[in-house]
């Protein structure tokens, strides 16, 4: 038995259709502002900074 082909789209509207393809890798993350956070001078050259747990978890 062969398979029959599948169906083919007809794009009847093409902006809507490009603007979609343009938004489809899109990713939007909301953070609350209570998770912002900065590192501490720590004087020393070189080191790495310190990072607060939540922002390790958000990794």
């Amino acid at each position: 038995m062969s398979r029959p082909s599948p169906f083919a789209y007809k794009t009847r509207n093409w902006p809507a259709y490009n603007e979609a393809l343009k938004r489809r890798g899109s990713l939007t993350i909301w953070f609350d502002p209570e998770m912002t956070w900065e590192a501490r001078p720590t004087g020393k050259r070189g080191r790495q900074p310190d990072y607060s747990d939540a922002a390790i978890q958000t990794c």
